[in-house]
């Protein structure tokens, strides 16, 4: 009789490590508690007693919501305050996004409660204008959401844009024709994508790098052509038609975002309709499946026959297609004409906003409607006389952009493939 021998297996107990104490929900909860007691004392002691009005109209009628400034701006610093403290106690994980995002919506009141006192904000000319400066950096997200799911960085947009506002403008002019600038800002935008393509598909050059250099191309080209073409002959090469304004009866009647989305240009509705088109196109079809393949393990893709290299090329090529409209935005829409550096520095933005949307259209579309709101709030303030400089409120476009990305963001995952040049073995 065969002896049948047994082996005990010792259980391993595997302890996990504890949670640090400064982990990053407390130094959230520190940096909240820190701008509410701002808040709370300083725009607070700043605020004049006077009532804040915020209104659905153009002028100080038809208030939406009245409050004594002083009081207002005190009480949602108390708020964000409190928020901090509850984010401290660590005993709030689960809720700590929406915690977050309370803390800063009180904060941002908070501040709005100080500079508006005395004044009106009319909430439907906020909205619309926060749209309108979005709109180019939700066009610019989803070219980087089309590039970066299947595994090219895309650091040009920047470029993207400035092609594409000069082509607007130029072409724009020339043939007097709206439509032949957008499709020339498209055109623009295709230019610089092929050139990112092609040197980190084909030859496999880093890929932040060759967007930079291409940034740098874009400025300069367009810079000189300026120089030399459009800036000694401006009603000639530089006057393009201002794109028009459409009306859909009955829906643009509806209170408040009525005017904003059914009486405006084709933009804007080109924009918010790419947003579910792209995220349906990525989650529900055969060519979202081999993107997200391809932006996650090109291998992989290749031996069930994915062309990895055809793919890429195909979505950057269709992103500058999308970015190169979003430059069109500062020609055709904003301006009416181009200068050199224009975009300053959207492109960036519009890349912040696809690292705040997690790399998804939707969330995109959410940032963009964030650094758009900041950009509008910018404007407003200076032209309504707050005590701020100028200069600092120019800046609050970008300081959001870095608030969202260093303390907004927290641990996201970019495609595992993103940036990765792919050789076929």
């Amino acid at each position: 009789m065969s002896r049948v021998s047994t082996a005990t297996v010792d259980e391993v107990a595997v302890v996990a490590a504890p949670d640090p104490f400064w982990n990053r929900e407390r130094r959230l909860g520190v940096g909240i508690t820190v701008i509410g007691l701002l808040a709370t004392f300083v725009f607070g002691a700043l605020a004049e007693s006077k009532t804040a009005r915020f209104t659905l109209s153009a002028d100080a009628s038809g208030a939406a919501l009245s409050i004594n400034g002083q009081v207002g701006t005190i009480l949602f610093g108390l708020f964000t305050v409190a928020v901090g403290v509850i984010m401290l106690t660590g005993k709030a994980r689960s809720w700590q996004t929406l915690l977050l995002c309370l803390g800063i919506l009180a904060f941002v009141l908070s501040f709005l409660c100080w500079q508006v006192a005395g004044k009106f904000m009319p909430l439907v000319d906020t909205l619309d204008g926060s749209l309108e400066y979005a709109l180019p950096l939700i066009l610019g997200a989803l070219a980087g959401v089309l590039g970066e799911r299947s595994g090219v960085v895309n650091v040009a947009i920047e470029g993207q844009f400035l092609m594409g506002a000069f082509g607007a403008a130029l072409v724009g002019t020339l043939a007097t024709s709206v439509w032949a600038g957008l499709v020339s800002a498209m055109v623009g935008g295709l230019i610089i994508a092929a050139m990112l393509a092609v040197l980190a598909i084909r030859y496999l050059v880093d890929q932040v790098v060759v967007g930079i250099v291409l940034n740098l191309f874009a400025l300069g080209i367009t810079g000189f052509l300026y120089e030399r073409l459009m800036q000694p002959n401006a009603l000639k090469y530089n006057q393009p038609p201002k794109m028009p304004e459409w009306k859909i009866p009955g829906l643009a009647e509806i209170p408040v975002i009525g005017p904003v989305l059914f009486h405006t240009n084709l933009l804007v509705w080109l924009a918010l309709i790419l947003v579910p088109v792209i995220h349906f196109a990525l989650k529900n079809t055969r060519w979202g499946l081999r993107t997200r393949a391809v932006g996650e393990h090109p291998t992989a893709a290749d031996t069930v026959g994915v062309r990895v290299r055809g793919l890429r090329y195909v979505n950057v090529l269709l992103g500058g297609l999308v970015a190169g409209a979003g430059g069109a935005y500062f020609t055709l829409v904003s301006t009416g004409a181009f200068n050199k550096n224009m975009t300053a520095g959207a492109g960036f933005i519009a890349l912040a906003a696809l690292i705040f949307g997690r790399w998804t259209p939707f969330g995109a579309l959410g940032a963009a409607l964030f650094f758009g709101f900041a950009q509008k709030l910018a404007y407003y303030l200076s032209v309504a006389g707050s005590p701020v400089p100028n200069q600092f409120l120019n800046m609050l476009p970008y300081i959001a952009t870095i608030v969202a990305v260093a303390g907004l963001v927290g641990r996201v995952r970019a495609p595992a493939a993103d940036g990765v040049p792919y050789v076929k073995s």
